[in-house]
């Protein structure tokens, strides 16, 4: 029977011969082929690592991933739901099924044991959002820093565009920090982007975005070539994800607003507000990059709980 076992030490590694055998030709592959990001080739990467340890502390043979039985593949789903989150379970499930079709189609292994393993439903939570009054508070706080004579102008632009191009154009934040400034139609105010798999969409910015952009480029930025990028430091370095979520959580205590939200939560927003406005699915999934409209449909539901709020207020039978 096989044991169940905790978190794998941290100080443990995983032999240079088994990582360039197995795990590089698989992230080089999702990397350079498949074109995925690199946080989900990081995210598939530690789903490796983690089961790869679990296996070695298991007992077992760590390599021997052809002689793994569908018995030993719901141990470990059953001992790492103790460790992570069924979300996070979910995506490392996913890797591992995806690591073992990789190498199956390379005839390395006679079968994916991950196929058809039971996992524990996941939650369904409706995506978190601020309403567009708590939108236009978040939003104008760069402005009350610069009035108040705590904040240079520079930072106040930058951060301006920041949270005007999350909202306004619905962007993701790695999307946010590629873009440069031959990205930018700016006759006709929208920005070409690099989504998901690689896949480029075009977004409309907004009036409003784009007049910020304007100012902080002739304003602000020192250099506006085709492959400049647009968001920068004070230094003119391009702006990191870390950055932009810590800009993000400090516009957020200012305008006391819940302090969860995220930069990826003001990309939902910009869908509901859409959706609530009366825009159709199919474009809001087009605006966001979706590949699959069932991605898009769950804001459909946060406008539907909306539209039974009005209803319970406004109806004299509700």
């Amino acid at each position: 029977m096989s044991k169940s076992v905790s978190t794998p030490a941290p100080e443990q590694e995983i032999p240079p011969a088994v990582i360039e055998e197995w795990l590089r030709p698989f992230t080089d592959f999702l990397a350079k082929e498949k074109r995925y990001s690199i946080y989900t080739v990081r995210n598939y990467t530690q789903a490796f690592e983690d089961f790869y340890f679990w296996l070695t502390l298991g007992g077992r043979k760590a390599t021997a991933f052809d002689a793994l039985t569908a018995r030993e593949t719901r141990d470990f789903v059953i001992e790492a739901q103790r460790r992570f989150k069924r979300k996070t379970l979910h995506n490392h499930v996913s890797g591992l099924r995806t690591f073992f079709k990789f190498w199956l189609q390379r005839g390395k292994v006679q079968r994916n044991p991950f196929a058809g393993v039971p996992l524990p439903k996941l939650e369904k939570s409706l995506p978190k959002f601020l309403t567009e009054t708590q939108m236009t508070a978040l939003l104008t706080g760069p402005q009350k820093l610069l009035d108040n004579e705590t904040q240079a102008a520079f930072t106040t632009w930058r951060d301006r565009l920041v949270l005007e191009l999350l909202y306004g154009g619905g962007l993701r934040v790695s999307e946010l920090i590629a873009l440069n400034y031959g990205s930018i139609d700016f006759g006709d105010g929208s920005a070409r982007v690099l989504g998901k798999g690689r896949k480029e969409r075009i977004c409309p910015l907004g009036a409003t975005a784009m007049a910020v952009l304007k100012h902080f480029r002739d304003h602000h930025a020192r250099d506006r070539g085709p492959t400049d990028p647009v968001l920068v430091t004070e230094k003119h370095s391009r702006l990191t994800v870390t950055a932009v979520q810590l800009l993000v959580k400090k516009y957020l205590a200012l305008a006391d607003l819940p302090m969860d939200m995220s930069p990826h939560k003001l990309r939902h927003s910009y869908a509901t507000h859409l959706l609530n406005s009366g825009a159709d699915l199919r474009t809001v999934q087009e605006l966001l990059g979706h590949a699959n409209l069932t991605t898009t449909q769950v804001y459909t539901h946060t406008s539907v709980a909306r539209l039974k709020e009005i209803y319970a207020k406004a109806h004299p039978r509700a």
